[in-house]
């Protein structure tokens, strides 16, 4: 396997000693009755993990790996030199947790062991990665999960089922056959572990020497109920293996003011939001009056209508029935996209075209980052009219529509009347909307705007525009906010600071019509 080479660095950049070849990779902390069987013929479930993990890991790093676990059921006697020795030597600690496991002294004893012998070594941490990984065999509230690896996310390795409500651990199956849903939780484990060998064993830079960023970009996943787990888990699945970065990668808590300030956290941190909503409601924090799946998805939509560079994919199954009428209600809200902005989108399809419509919107993304040219055909002119006056005080809509991947014409200033004319003309006819802005020019001015706009014909269009608009700024009069006109699609009057949402009705209709120039 991978071994630390030597003259390797601190995260901070500080070099250190180089470690010892490691006499173990992995150390499997287990509870002795979580192994046991119904019968003799039966293998136990830490013995299979065990086999399991190790031809994996084989598999994956074209070495086999040292891995350890201790076989001896132990009684009364002093924790034993030869498990210490084991875990002070050991480069990962696998945590198998069950109500056994939190009840053994001898078990949290092997956590504190490993956790002191890291920290004499420069930590449990690799980057933001731990080197504890939290094997949930049966389902363990929080509070009586060790304290020491409480907000890690863990591998759950078994389900709830939606009807009956009953627990159910995979457990392998029979004979030949191996639940999916075991080898899916089985491949996590497997690829995170080598993940972290890998990076064991790879010399880290420190920054004057170049240290690379992660090339992906950081996404939200948020946390959905069980009768979607699998589903959410395939979608991390193919983010992760296009090298992006999955949040939340912690337990979100279970109070709603530490809850929400822990999403705030993570949604800042990222440019999509992906939520998964099916037919249960969800558990709901304590001192909420919204589920854990309603309240990200809400904190998601009050973001993306601040931030131009965030947007939401909100998911459901094609046919969906509520369980709960609470649930009803909050997939009435949604279909009438009360939460959503124009740039969000909500998908009824199956789980790969939810897949195939992040990464589109993830490569556009990226694209708009490094500059790179947006597809032509996505691409909608608006032609913002306005008076010099008011240059200034059109800039946040200027930047607001190209955040959202639009052209915006400007009117031209300077030059022969005859050339400010023609251009006006041509922006008109190859526009996809157009947005009036009325700010400091009088009421005389509009309306010659407003004429050009029905003379549109004349200057070689032959089809209508998508989106119209007044956009009604200050300074604020009596006339202003009675004026009223249906030359227009809308008449918008914000005389305070500029918002997004005011202008998602002319983004909705641009964004979703036929238009445009036509030769």
């Amino acid at each position: 396997m991978r071994h630390a080479p030597p003259n390797t660095r601190t995260l901070s950049g500080e070099q250190r000693m180089p470690d010892h070849t490691p006499e173990y990779h992995v150390f499997i902390s287990y509870a002795h009755i979580d192994n046991q069987t119904l019968t003799r013929e039966q293998e136990g479930w830490i013995t299979f993990l065990h086999r399991a993990l190790e031809i994996r890991l084989a598999q994956l790093s074209g070495e086999r790996p040292r891995i350890w676990r201790d076989p001896k059921l132990h009684g009364n006697d002093q924790f034993d030199n030869v498990i210490t020795s084991k875990i002070q030597k050991a480069e990962t600690f696998v945590a198998v947790l069950s109500p056994g496991y939190v009840e053994s002294d001898w078990c949290r004893r092997e956590i504190a062991e490993f956790i002191e012998a890291r920290l004499k070594k420069g930590g449990v941490l690799m980057g933001n990665s731990s080197r504890i990984f939290k094997v949930i065999k049966t389902r363990l509230s929080l509070e009586r999960q060790p304290r020491e690896i409480q907000n890690q996310l863990g591998y759950e390795f078994f389900a709830i089922d939606p009807e009956s409500k009953r627990l159910k651990e995979f457990n392998r199956g029979f004979g030949t056959f191996i639940e999916p849903e075991y080898m899916d939780r089985l491949e996590d484990l497997a690829s995170d572990i080598d993940d972290m060998l890998e990076s064991i064993g790879r010399p880290l830079e420190s920054p004057a020497e170049g240290c690379v960023p992660p090339r992906g970009s950081v996404v939200f996943l948020a946390e959905t109920t069980y009768d979607l787990r699998t589903r959410r888990d395939q979608v991390r699945r193919e983010l992760e293996s296009q090298g992006h970065t999955v949040l939340p990668d912690r337990d979100l808590s279970l109070l709603e003011w530490e809850l929400s300030d822990m999403v705030r956290e993570d949604l800042e941190r990222s440019i999509l939001s992906i939520h998964l909503i099916g037919e249960q409601y969800g558990a709901v924090p304590e001192g909420a009056d919204r589920s854990t799946v309603e309240l990200q998805l809400d904190l998601a939509g009050e973001l993306s209508g601040k931030k131009v560079d965030f947007s939401c994919i909100i998911w459901m199954p094609e046919k969906i029935m509520a369980k709960d009428p609470r649930q009803g209600a909050f997939i009435k809200r949604l279909m009438k996209e009360t939460i959503l902005q124009p740039k969000d989108d909500l998908l009824s399809a199956g789980i790969e075209e939810l897949k195939a419509v992040i990464l589109d919107k993830l490569e556009e993304k990226a694209k708009k980052k490094e500059g790179r040219p947006m597809d032509a055909e996505k691409i909608n002119r608006i032609y913002l009219i306005y008076d010099q006056r008011d240059i200034h005080d059109i800039e946040p809509l200027d930047d607001f529509f190209y955040d959202r991947d639009h052209d915006v014409l400007h009117p031209l200033f300077d030059g022969d009347e005859s050339d400010i004319i023609e251009e006006h003309r041509e922006n008109l006819r190859i526009c996809d909307g157009v947005l009036i802005y009325h700010g400091n020019a009088g009421e005389a001015w509009l309306r010659s705007k407003l004429r050009d706009l029905r003379k549109v014909a004349g200057y070689g269009r032959t089809n209508p525009v998508k989106s119209s608009a007044i956009y009604v700024g200050p300074p604020r009069d009596h006339r202003r906010e009675r004026f009223k006109t249906r030359e227009v699609d809308e008449l918008i009057k914000n005389f305070q600071f500029f918002s997004p949402d005011c202008l998602s009705g002319f983004l909705a209709r641009l964004e979703g019509g036929d238009g445009g120039e036509t030769e």
